[in-house]
């Protein structure tokens, strides 16, 4: 239950319940405090098992902590034999090197030479393709687009 304090922040509790509550009230509290723990478990404890019982016996080895959404998809995964495919993939893709491909590209600074292809500069000249490479010529005018006094 206690397991993510630390000893000095434990320390700092018993200090402040000792401030707070005083030497005479301290040992009253703690078995008050005990006393419902104890109680919202054991509520706790009951309602698991009447859902469990209401379920029926198909849902016998049913656990709530595979609510979780995390737990659950951890549990679907463990014994899926189509993981073995999804870490190949995994490991053939490196997005660091996608990200930087792109990047170079988004600049215009060219990341590996790459052989260019015959067809390139033909297709740039029929117009089917646009130079992606080459800067875009300035709009002489910019329109306005139309006011529409309705939509603001």
């Amino acid at each position: 239950m206690f397991s993510d304090i630390g000893a000095l922040e434990l320390v700092t509790l018993i200090v402040l319940a000792v401030l707070v509550f005083g030497p005479e009230k301290l040992p009253k509290v703690v078995q008050d405090v005990s006393r419902f723990i104890r109680k919202v478990r054991e509520f706790s404890d009951s309602a698991k098992e009447d859902i469990r019982s209401e379920l029926g016996p198909e849902f016998k080895d049913f656990e709530f902590e595979d609510l979780n959404p995390k737990t659950f998809i951890r549990k679907q995964l463990d014994g899926n034999e189509d993981l073995g495919e999804l870490k190949e993939l995994r490991s053939t893709f490196d997005l660091r090197k996608e990200m930087n491909e792109v990047a170079d590209a988004v600049n215009g600074r060219e990341s590996a030479p790459a052989p260019a292809p015959a067809a390139a500069p033909s297709a740039a000249v029929n117009g089917s393709a646009p130079d992606l490479m080459k800067k875009q010529d300035k709009p002489a005018a910019p329109e306005r687009p139309p006011y529409d006094s309705d939509a603001t």
